[in-house]
């Protein structure tokens, strides 16, 4: 993919955003110097000399209360990402005719910036909750385009919400307050985002992953380098996996387990980064037989990458997952399902990153089955894809309460709830699901500095689902206070539940960052956990990836070359070579992946014979001044990679 287009638009758009939400705020009288006092004086707002609908007071007040809580440069980034995350989903979407009504949202009928088609046909169209004969009045009335494609706009998102409620959240009041005016005007960010990049630029999900990547550049450069915040930790740790070397990581885990079993499979012919597996010496041979199993069920394949980011890894596991299930006969249409439902599992602290990773494999997932959105609607699709949340602000004692698992308390009543004697948790607190939840959401207060490294115990991993299939019961069929404490509850659960399982393949491109750039926090904590592994983070995902795998499970990772040679990572070398075995490495040479230092694609079988001869090549670096960036595989590397099937060691 040619990313001239995204990387000279998407760093720019990321200001006009964030421009035109504080233009919009203050034009409610909210600014980073504070906020005018609003009057309600009958059906009017009055916010300085300036009047407005009573209806946005709702809106504004929620836009006040947010800014105390996080700032007001915080909100402003927040919600300008927001809604350029949404344009960007709703333009792959309607070019790849992906919207149920079948128009274009943002563009022409012909996909040019101009009018947008759902303008023209509003008429025809059919949202839920979209009032067809508001939208007739205004587009009758002439003069209001601006009001009528807002509101086309707003019910579009609404109904992508039902699909995918992880990018399309329910559009909170000070969000929509946000959504800038003049959106169908030849200077709008929706014209700016329809003109910078040609349709063919969006043919690959891979579009998503560098929208993110050269969105959040500038903001990298401005925490790199120095003792990163915990809200900073995405955007100084995030970087994006050439699409080779992700099929070389993918191939030699997932396809590496398949071929062990089924050696004839054409899968292999599917794989051109697969490097099969060398004459071995009859003591490896011997246990390698011995640990690979007659049949393996596609379902029972479970793929986690720890820190997905915009979900490159979990594409390309989807694919070859896709490859397994079409072997074994299964119909096209079941795929997606059993693959998102079974197979595939991702986890980041970066919410945009963990919205982007789930928008790409429900993008692939469509492409499949036409039906899919009305299938995670109903709940018949769920997706393991997720950002890891913080629980310091929930009270633990109120929503056991509301959820009444016991029946201990009046149904549906909230006076009960104060009565002293149903207050008294004592028999509660006997209860295993109690002492689960209680210790489940401890362990999750820090979620955004510690991420995927948060250990929770494999024992817990069934009666965590149990409780997970309790709380989607109860958020579909559940009272009044039942239904929005499951809601609540059910992140936090699910983000254990993955944790907790064991995996067949941990499939990981891990954030790097030394002990100078953490904070005290995060130091102190890697000393006490990870002493093998504590000097950079990327060292400490390569043993974490070994807790989350099943008995000779595949830790596929590209980190960082340092943990090969420094003194600083003797006991992690002395680890992995005891405890392991290496299947294959690809040893890059600096800038093969755009950065000014040297990497490694390794994969690692946990529990694996230590003589077992791995195959090994050294990938150097060939700028051929292809769009300022180097071509991660031009021929002299495939050369090399070719030569290590033959290669051992």
């Amino acid at each position: 993919m040619n990313t001239a287009n995204i990387k000279k638009y998407a760093p720019k758009a990321r200001q006009d955003f964030i421009a035109a939400m504080t233009k919009q705020a203050a034009l409610y009288g909210v600014t980073a110097k504070g906020c005018e006092p609003m009057e309600i004086r009958g059906d009017l707002a009055l916010i300085g000399s300036r009047t407005f609908p009573k209806a946005i007071s709702r809106a504004r007040d929620a836009l006040v209360k947010r800014i105390e809580q996080i700032g007001f440069a915080q909100t402003m980034e927040q919600a300008a990402y927001s809604w350029f995350n949404r344009l960007c989903a709703i333009r792959y979407m309607e070019i790849h005719g992906y919207l149920d009504h079948g128009r274009r949202v943002l563009s022409t009928a012909s996909g040019e910036a101009g009018t947008p088609q759902i303008l023209d046909d509003c008429l025809d169209i059919e949202l839920p909750g979209l009032d067809r004969a508001k939208v007739a009045d205004l587009k009758l009335d002439g003069t209001q385009d601006e009001a009528l494609y807002r509101e086309l706009l707003l019910a579009q998102c609404h109904a992508l919400h039902e699909a995918m409620p992880f990018l399309f959240e329910e559009l909170d009041d000070a969000t929509e307050l946000l959504l800038p005016d003049n959106l169908t005007k030849t200077d709008s960010l929706i014209r700016a985002l329809v003109s910078a990049i040609p349709e063919e630029d969006w043919q690959d999900v891979e579009i998503i992953g560098w929208l993110y990547q050269f969105y959040i550049s500038e903001k990298k450069d401005q925490v790199i380098g120095k003792v990163v915040k915990s809200e900073d930790i995405p955007a100084a740790t995030q970087l994006f996996t050439p699409n080779w070397i992700v099929q070389y990581l993918v191939q030699n885990s997932v396809g590496r387990q398949w071929l062990q079993t089924y050696p004839d499979s054409p899968l292999k012919d599917q794989m051109p980064y697969y490097i099969a597996p060398g004459e071995q010496p009859a003591e490896v041979q011997a246990k390698l037989d011995a640990v690979t199993p007659e049949s393996i069920d596609p379902e029972s394949i479970k793929v986690l990458d720890p820190a997905c980011g915009s979900g490159h890894i979990l594409v390309e596991a989807y694919k070859l997952l896709k490859s397994i299930y079409e072997e074994r006969g299964y119909r096209t249409r079941d795929i997606p399902r059993m693959i998102l439902n079974h197979n595939l599992f991702g986890l980041d602290i970066d919410d945009r990153a963990g919205q982007l990773a789930g928008f790409a494999l429900m993008m692939l997932a469509r492409q499949d089955d036409r039906r899919l959105f009305s299938r995670v609607a109903s709940g018949d699709v769920s997706l393991n894809v997720l950002s890891l949340q913080e629980t310091g602000h929930l009270d633990m004692n109120q929503l056991w309460r509301s959820l009444n698992l016991g029946g201990e308390w009046q149904q549906g009543s909230s006076q009960s709830l104060f009565e002293s004697e149903q207050a008294d948790l004592s028999s509660a607190k006997a209860d295993n699901r109690y002492q689960l939840l209680e210790r489940t959401l401890a362990r999750f207060s820090e979620a955004k500095t510690f991420g995927s490294l948060i250990e929770v115990p494999a024992e817990d991993a069934e009666p965590l689902k149990e409780l997970l299939d309790k709380l989607t019961q109860l958020a579909k069929e559940g009272d009044s206070m039942q239904k929005p404490a499951a809601l609540q509850l059910f992140p936090h659960v699910q983000q254990a539940w993955v944790l907790a399982q064991r995996y067949d393949a941990v499939i990981a491109n891990p954030p790097y960052m030394g002990g100078k750039g953490m904070n005290a926090q995060l130091k102190d904590w890697a000393k006490k956990s990870y002493p093998d592994s504590k000097s950079d983070l990327f060292a400490i995902f390569i043993e974490r990836g070994f807790e989350l795998l099943n008995p000779f499970g595949f830790n596929a990772m590209v980190t960082m070359q340092s943990w090969m040679f420094l003194s600083s990572y003797e006991k992690l070398r002395m680890k992995i070579l005891t405890e392991s075995s290496i299947e294959c490495m690809a040893h890059m040479a600096n800038m093969v992946m755009g950065i000014a230092f040297g990497t490694a694609a390794t994969v690692c079988r946990k529990g694996g014979h230590t003589e077992t001869k791995g195959a090994y090549c050294y990938v150097e670096y060939e700028d051929i001044g292809d769009d300022d960036r180097p071509v991660s595989f031009p021929p002299l590397n495939e050369r090399n990679l070719k030569a290590a099937k033959q290669a051992s060691s």
